[in-house]
């Protein structure tokens, strides 16, 4: 997935302590590469328990955020983006703004933009999205790097 992936493959680099990968997704075809990428996450929530978090990159109007979101739209829809943004997350060591999206009562969610695609952050339970504000997370793009990361059980988060 990495290679053929056209949109970035967005990985917080280092993990969050005791944080593992737990699965990759894409959609796309042979041909024209992957249109969105999906990173699953798994690790302690900073309130209390587990938390699983899905980083996604996706060229808009591809919709594979808004479905994780719960969302009807294929995008996080009008408005979203007004007023300043609830996060701040770096990616490529620059900062990018991150807004909170109504999405399903069991989830956080913001989106925002990143080389000209989506960027969605989605957590569940809805208290682990306090990783996105508070957890001063740095995304590297996978795809650039050979990185060894620890992996853990195949996120069910995936399988929908």
């Amino acid at each position: 997935m990495r290679k053929s992936s056209v949109v970035p493959v967005w990985l917080p680099w280092p993990l969050p302590a005791r944080w593992v990968v737990t699965g990759f997704a894409e959609v796309g075809d042979q041909r024209t590469g992957a249109r969105a990428s999906v990173v699953a996450l798994t690790g302690p929530s900073l309130v209390e328990g587990p938390a699983d978090m899905l980083l996604i990159a996706e060229e808009p109007g591809i919709g594979l955020g808004a479905a994780f979101a719960g969302l009807d739209g294929p995008d996080p829809g009008t408005g979203f983006d007004e007023g300043p943004p609830n996060a701040k997350i770096e990616v490529l060591g620059h900062p990018a703004p991150l807004w909170c999206v109504d999405g399903e009562d069991d989830r956080a969610v913001y989106a925002g933009e990143a080389l000209g695609n989506w960027l969605w952050a989605i957590c569940w339970p809805a208290d682990a999205g306090c990783m996105i504000a508070l957890a001063e997370l740095s995304l590297v793009d996978a795809r650039d790097h050979d990185l060894d990361v620890p992996f853990g059980a195949f996120s069910p988060r995936l399988e929908d």
